[in-house]
């Protein structure tokens, strides 16, 4: 990767950037200034506040997120890249059959951007490619590439530079594909006209905000990542608080709700590239299936896919929550019975489990089940039931 240096002095055309950018299935370029001083005090505020959780290295970046030319010296400009991720089969009604799995509590939920290829991988290549490409124009050029990899303030480049605008649950929102997408950027020694800012259109809509199953979003722009289930889930290593596991449902990593109840997300757009097609057992898979795999099946299973890098010991935890979850839901009905008893058994399997972080949840998830396994469903014809 090319360091960078001092300012290049053939800067190429936007124009130019965008059609490379489109070939390569990004649908939208900006390029943003470094000056982000304005938002110094929003960062320190969050901070402050401890919204960060266990992120130690959000406060230990420090302003640096917000200074683009002291954390690659020599940046003039920063290209901001925008990548679509819904899948390519993603059918009309998906954001219906998003609600439907939430509500199929021993179903087992993965956030939609986590079920293909791991994002970083993808968009860091094709953003070097980009700058590849640039280089070709220009010649050598000092650059960088990000996404989500750095400290930087990513939706607000984003904003700044016409990609969208920041919705009230944090995340960047864009008129014709909503927030179903990812962001990058390139850091650059290149004088590059910056593209004008967008104006927001949330309006009075606060539906993100009222449907967060944990009440993270604690006013409009600001979230408190430590009731996020995808901090949850994700990002945090120890216990998931007690009082917060039953507000995960079947959420297992990660959570799409402020994404599904927003309004624009009727826009979102299809990926043109085949990375973020669901893989198998990521996409429809039930928690009783989920729980069956060995470390050695995780890490298969999980190759090249962002889910693991939270490891087969998060990955138990999440689950056993779920299953707990499902258990204490589970009603008298054709098939239910059979269902939870399956998903008791498989659950009981870990709770010897080396770590006692696995043991824990998996003794509390037992506890929701009442402790010992539901009767089989033995009714002739009982099918299973959603």
């Amino acid at each position: 990767m090319a360091a960078i240096g001092g300012q290049s002095s053939s800067p190429v055309a936007v124009s130019s950037i965008r059609a490379w950018a489109r070939e390569l299935g990004f649908s939208q370029i900006g390029i943003a200034g470094v000056d982000l001083r304005s938002a110094e005090p929003g960062l320190l505020a969050w901070l402050a506040a401890g919204f960060h959780g266990s992120m130690d290295y959000m406060a230990g970046h420090g302003l640096r997120r917000a200074r683009p030319a002291e954390l690659v010296p020599g940046t003039v400009s920063v290209i901001t890249a925008r990548m679509d991720y819904l899948p390519r089969e993603a059918p009309a009604d998906w954001l219906q059959g998003e609600w439907q799995r939430l509500a199929a509590p021993h179903e087992a939920v993965v956030s939609v951007y986590a079920r293909g290829r791991d994002y970083h991988k993808v968009l860091r290549a094709r953003l070097q490619q980009l700058a590849d490409r640039i280089a070709d124009q220009v010649g050598p050029f000092g650059h960088r590439v990000f996404t989500d990899s750095a400290p930087m303030l990513e939706v607000e480049l984003a904003s700044r530079s016409g990609i969208g605008w920041r919705g009230k649950h944090t995340l960047a929102l864009s008129r014709d594909g909503g927030s179903v997408f990812f962001l990058g950027e390139i850091c650059v020694d290149l004088a590059l006209p910056p593209t004008p800012a967008t104006t927001a259109h949330c309006g009075s809509c606060q539906a993100c905000i009222d449907v967060c199953p944990t009440q993270a979003i604690v006013a409009p722009y600001r979230l408190d990542a430590r009731r996020c289930i995808s901090y949850l889930t994700i990002e945090h290593p120890g216990p998931i608080p007690v009082e917060l596991r039953p507000r995960l449902g079947n959420r297992i990593y990660g959570c799409d709700d402020c994404q599904l109840a927003c309004p624009w997300n009727k826009f979102a757009r299809r990926s043109p590239l085949p990375d973020f097609d669901p893989r198998p057992g990521l996409g429809d898979a039930a928690l009783v299936a989920l729980l069956g795999w060995s470390e050695a099946e995780f890490l298969r299973r999980t190759e090249g896919n962002p889910i693991r890098r939270i490891g087969h010991v998060r990955w138990l935890r999440n689950l056993a929550v779920a299953a707990g979850n499902a258990l204490a839901a589970s009603c008298d009905g054709p098939g239910r019975a059979a269902r939870s008893s399956d998903l008791f058994r498989a659950l009981a399997g870990w709770r010897d489990h080396p770590q006692a972080l696995v043991r824990e949840h998996v003794l509390w998830a037992l506890g929701q089940g009442g402790g010992r396994p539901p009767p089989a469903d033995t009714a002739a014809g009982a099918t299973i039931a959603t």
